[in-house]
């Protein structure tokens, strides 16, 4: 396991845990969002708000919620995941802010066409939210689906966004 510092702040849609190894930010959540990190997983973490990472990432954040930020510009460490999860995380940020796909379109963009489910899965435990974009993935029919911090967060994010079809 990498060492991993850790550091919580409050956002408007509540506290939000922010991890970071050597290699980059590697984990945006809300606390007690589901596929979060375990208790057992935290407790190895070391509280650090002199971490530069951690304060750029949550000086992003902050300036994302006021509306004045629409891109990060950090460093990500997504390697906690599969190389299937990986490949969905990795196209999930090239989905502009203020747009929307569906799970479909993303399986198709990873040349796995018939893996929606999958995708669907690698999407739901993307441990980067926000920043790694998976509220901008909706249903087929465009309808709000699952988000492990909670649907009423995700239509937060995409209202923040400009999308007003939720």
């Amino acid at each position: 396991m990498k060492p991993t510092d850790t550091l919580h702040f409050d956002s408007p849609l509540g506290t939000v845990i922010l991890t970071a190894t050597g290699q980059g930010l590697s984990g945006v959540w809300f606390e007690g969002q589901r596929h979060g990190p375990s208790a057992e997983r935290m407790q190895s973490w070391t509280p650090n708000a002199a971490n530069a990472l951690l304060q750029a990432a949550a000086d992003q954040l902050r300036a994302y919620f006021s509306g004045s930020l629409r891109h990060f510009d950090l460093p990500l460490d997504l390697s906690t995941g599969t190389p299937f999860q990986q490949s969905v995380w990795h196209a999930l940020l090239r989905i502009p802010c203020g747009q929307i796909q569906s799970y479909g379109d993303l399986a198709k963009q990873i040349d796995k066409p018939h893996a929606v489910r999958a995708v669907g899965g690698a999407v739901g435990r993307n441990p980067v939210s926000i920043i790694v974009p998976c509220h901008r993935i909706l249903g087929a029919g465009g309808q709000l689906t699952g988000y492990a911090g909670g649907v009423w967060r995700k239509q937060a994010l995409l209202k923040l966004e400009g999308h007003t079809a939720v």
